[in-house]
């Protein structure tokens, strides 16, 4: 297990583990954008659960491989979802954002199966 891996894996968890917080305490500027594109509220606890479990997976996934693979599936298979979510919203200036956490996670799972 390589330091880039650990620290980029910590980096990304915690990244992302922001993000599910920002839904739980409905911030402003998360939120806005979620009713926006049309995503419903009842959907937002699940979303935010969804980040805080992969976080917490890829956390695990430093001790236990297996479910740190998972949890990055996981994420990506979110952050992509959130891509064509914003991309059918016609929020094309918002697509950056989903960016911002999909590329660590890639990242962290790349350097793990580097190693």
């Amino acid at each position: 297990m390589s330091t880039a891996y650990v620290i980029v894996t910590v980096l990304a968890a915690v990244w992302v583990g922001f993000s599910a917080v920002s839904i739980f305490i409905r911030a402003k500027w998360v939120v806005e954008p979620l009713a926006e594109y049309g995503v419903p509220r009842a959907w937002w606890p699940w979303l935010g659960t969804a980040k805080a479990a992969g976080a917490a997976g890829l956390v695990v996934g430093l001790f236990v491989p297996a479910i740190g693979v998972a949890a990055g599936i996981g994420l990506v298979a979110y952050f992509i979802g959130a891509v064509i979510t914003v991309i059918r919203a016609r929020s094309y200036s918002h697509i950056p954002f989903p960016l911002l956490y999909l590329v660590p996670v890639v990242v962290a799972m790349a350097l793990g199966s580097a190693a």
